[in-house]
């Protein structure tokens, strides 16, 4: 059944463009004609020694690409292939592949380990190839067996992506104890050849978070760790990087189980920082900021109650390891890299361990200023410019975490002399400064703050230097972009009619404006970093500088028109047009929000709303997805600020907003339109009724598909109810495809077993979306068709009772059930006193809430009481 494809394979590979794309459309026909034959002909190509190493890989690599994929519907759509492949054709494919775990070819060992692993995370969990793990075991030899360390090294390798691709509960717990045993056999530093101690080390990685029971074990933990802790002295550089990521993920997934061994950790990670590679150093670096997150992630959840008996296992191990733990960290930053400010995604162990100095001030707060605030003062002044921007980033580091009344005195004295470096010879030192001013004002300037560092004494200076240094190069004057950015937003709630920043609005948007048009704008973020910042002034600007702001508005669409013009030649001219149109999209959104919110500024947008209008559909004629949602967002602005106005552009923007509700793939573009909907309905009323027709359909077919993002299903929800609050009884004809639908929703989402956070989550999305649409529902109905409501009614409140009785629903979703509790008690009148009277659960829940602290669930709650006691007396 299998046949010859060495050839084919090798001219998918060839450098003859006209080869390849034949070869390439050979094998596309023979996988549609027959999988079965096509999946096979390239295992046996893949296991054959006497084949080229090129067309074994290849082989395997498409063998992997046809059992998994990215997308979650293709991936579906491949497995259940896989699935329905004849028994035997399966086991000829699944024998090749672990023969091919002994070839001599590392390519071959390595891709067929991926293969095995995709078979496996399909048919583990369907109690299918429940030989697999005893026969890789089988690989590993045994006291009077030597297998060949190829053979092992590959096998590991294979029990490692096995881990990886399934998930903990897949195996019974004799094999996870196989496995791991196998594992750490191979880790010992007995065994001869580094590649199976490595292909070991990594394995155990993937394999820590099936290791639950074993680390309950104290004997086995200690064995364990002990011998990570020995790997990570290996004479092999590789095996000591690899060992420090498995303490990286203890440190995380075991952390109440680490006192016993911290004192060693500390002497391996140092030793490591001071005198390893740099890639070993960093994961040994890595290992406290993990420490840190976990400590930081408590004190969070408990916010510091820990009082002696408590039970959350906290061991305040920054705490203890302080001393001897900031000079380690403080001994890095002096090794930076000469390029690194220009180097996007530049890491280093300089930068780490100035992040890791940042997360342990925000761990244990106060404590750090001691030990860190010598180290500054010593060293900000030398001659060498490392130490200069050591001393910097140091100090930069830790304005998070402390008090703001350690923290003030301090900076009140460091402001000036940092005003001042912004002028160093160094450009380092000047980055790092500008990042440390961007710090400070992020951090100890604001409306909550009670000693402000910022005052109407030295704002001007501070302002002159900011807009002299925005000039500098890239690297630096994107970093002032970002110091602008937290001064503007300090001074956000400043109330009243006028801030202290107003005298200097027209000169901060006049720089910004003018770094957009740096011939080295597309360097280190630039550009986008100073339009970022523009918004985020614009946004904070008070009603004495809103005439700057409507004389913004000509320039931005002056700016966006240009771009309609721009020559296209080729795929990155497009980039840099699409880039373009979604940062001048995005500040004519925030203008229109800023000057939409007051009546005596509307007008300056109602002006320009043809004109607007016009520039964003013929942004949308360039389409492309990113500025597809900028140009939709910018819109959904406009309809808010315009209100009833909007309905004569809704002709011709119509269909962009159908092709937005069909783009499925770009499901972000789907769920912006999604909200545009909304906003369209809040500004036209019944007026958006002609339309509804194709809104509805289309969302419904978008509720119906398995393709789109279920993060995009909530929002749909909601939607239902925006719509029905605009058109009112017209609602009606929707109804019966609209309710099955949040039924259905309803119910999938109290029978949701899964328990992970980021489940939790979604689940409260989705019921706060159906709430959303039941209430809109409601309220549309209210004063002419109630009784449409009753066949539905008691579904509703059983829904209501069923997120009432789950301990995981978060304030918004009871805020919305109350809510909806209420509107079907007004809507409906005596037609619900019935369901009421026989409910029990409704009195609790409104209990609950009338004595929350949230006066606005309060109000609510007592608004719903009221109500219903109304109905039922009636």
């Amino acid at each position: 059944m299998a046949l010859e494809v060495t050839q084919i394979l090798l001219n998918a590979q060839s450098p003859d463009g006209a080869v390849r794309k034949l070869a390439e459309e050979n094998l596309k026909q023979f996988q549609e004609q027959n999988l079965a034959a096509f999946l096979l002909s390239l295992s046996h190509e893949l296991a054959n020694n006497d084949k080229p190493p090129e067309s074994r890989k290849l082989a395997g690599l498409i063998l992997k690409n046809s059992l998994d994929a990215k997308e979650a519907p293709r991936k579906a759509e491949l497995v259940q292939r896989w699935i329905a492949l004849e028994p035997v054709v399966k086991n000829q494919i699944k024998s090749a592949l672990l023969q091919t775990l002994s070839s001599l070819t590392g390519d071959a060992r390595h891709t067929s380990a991926q293969v095995i692993a995709k078979i496996a995370a399909i048919e583990l969990p369907l109690n299918e190839w429940q030989e697999l793990v005893g026969t890789l075991l089988g690989n590993m030899g045994g006291p009077t067996v030597e297998q060949p360390a190829h053979l092992k090294q590959a096998t590991l390798e294979t029990l490692g992506y096995v881990c990886e691709e399934v998930s903990a509960e897949v195996l019974a717990q004799e094999q996870v104890n196989s496995i791991l045993t196998a594992v750490v056999q191979g880790m010992n530093a007995t065994e001869t050849s580094n590649d199976v101690r490595l292909a070991a080390t990594r394995a155990l990685y993937n394999a820590l978070d099936f290791a639950q029971t074993n680390f309950e074990n104290n004997m086995e933990r200690d064995y364990i760790m002990r011998v990570v802790c020995e790997a990570t002295l290996s004479p092999d550089s590789r095996i000591r990087q690899a060992a420090f990521e498995c303490l990286v993920s203890i440190s995380s997934t075991y952390y109440d189980k680490l006192t016993v061994y911290m004192q060693d950790i500390f002497a391996i990670t140092s030793k490591a920082v001071k005198e390893d590679e740099e890639a070993v150093a960093l994961q040994a670096i890595e290992f406290w900021s993990s420490i840190c997150d976990e400590e930081i992630e408590i004190q969070d959840e408990y916010s510091g109650d820990f009082s002696g008996d408590s039970e959350v296992p906290y061991f305040r191990f920054i705490k203890q390891a302080l001393p001897a733990l900031v000079p380690m960290l403080l001994d890095t930053l002096t090794k930076q890299e000469e390029d690194q400010d220009q180097e996007e995604g530049a890491w280093n162990l300089a930068m780490a361990g100035g992040t890791c100095l940042g997360l342990v001030a925000r761990t244990v707060g106060d404590d750090i200023v001691p030990l860190v605030m010598p180290y500054v003062q010593e060293n900000v002044s030398k001659p060498e410019w490392r130490y200069r921007e050591a001393a910097t980033y140091a100090f930069g580091s830790i304005l998070e975490g402390p008090s703001l009344e350690k923290l003030t005195p301090l900076v009140n004295v460091a402001l000036n002399f940092m005003l001042n470096a912004m002028k160093d010879e160094n450009t380092h030192v000047k980055d790092t400064t500008a990042w440390t001013l961007g710090r400070i004002f992020e951090f100890l300037h604001g409306p909550n703050v009670d000693n402000p560092v910022i005052t109407q004494a030295n704002l001007p200076l501070i302002l002159a230097v900011l807009l002299e240094s925005i000039k500098d190069v890239p690297n630096v004057a994107e970093k002032v972009c970002g110091a602008i950015y937290f001064l503007a937003q300090g001074y956000e709630e400043a109330g009243g009619t006028s801030s202290p920043l107003s005298p200097f609005f027209q000169g901060i948007v006049q720089a910004l404006l003018a770094t957009t048009v740096r011939e080295d704008a597309g360097d280190s973020r630039l550009r986008a970093s100073a339009y970022e910042t523009l918004n985020e002034v614009v946004r904070c600007s008070t009603e004495d500088t809103a005439p700057i702001v409507m004389q913004l508005v000509p320039v931005i669409m002056q700016k966006l028109n240009a771009t309609l013009e721009m020559q296209i030649l080729s795929s990155d001219d497009r980039e840099k047009q699409s880039e373009l149109q979604a940062l001048l999209c995005g500040v004519l959104q925030v203008i229109i929000q800023k000057l939409g919110a007051s009546e005596s500024t509307k007008y300056g947008i109602v002006q320009y709303a043809d004109q607007m209008m016009s520039l964003f559909l013929r942004v949308f004629a360039c389409r492309s997805a990113t500025v597809h949602e900028e140009a939709m967002l910018a819109i959904g602005a406009l309809a808010y600020a315009t209100g009833a106005e909007f309905g004569k552009y809704m002709q011709e923007f119509y269909r962009y907003l159908e092709m937005g509700l069909q783009n499925f793939e770009e499901y972000q573009v789907c769920a912006v339109t999604v909200g545009v909907v909304g906003d369209i309905c809040r500004a036209l009323d019944d007026k958006v009724s002609p339309y509804c027709d194709g809104i509805m359909t289309q969302l419904l077919k978008d509720l119906s598909s398995n393709q789109l993002h279920r993060s995009v299903k909530p929002p749909i929800f909601s939607c239902f109810g925006d719509i029905a609050l605009a058109i009112g009884e017209l609602f009606e004809k929707y109804l019966i495809y609209a309710m099955p639908m949040l039924q259905g929703a309803a119910e999938l989402s109290a029978m949701q077993t899964v328990r992970d956070d980021e489940m939790i989550d979604y689940n409260n999305q989705l019921r706060s979306g159906i709430f959303e649409a039941y209430s809109g529902i409601f309220q549309g109905f209210k004063n002419s068709k109630a009784e449409l409501m009753v066949p539905y009614a008691g579904h509703i409140l059983q829904f209501i009772e069923n997120v009432y009785q789950d301990k995981d629903r978060d304030d918004v979703v009871t805020k919305a059930a109350i809510g909806v509790m209420g509107d079907l008690a007004d809507t409906m009148g005596t037609n619900a006193a019935v369901l009421f009277r026989r409910s029990v659960f409704y009195k609790d829940f409104l209990d609950e809430c009338t004595s929350s602290d949230d006066q606005q669930l309060k109000e609510t709650a007592e608004w719903a009481q009221v109500t219903i006691n109304r109905i039922i007396a009636a």
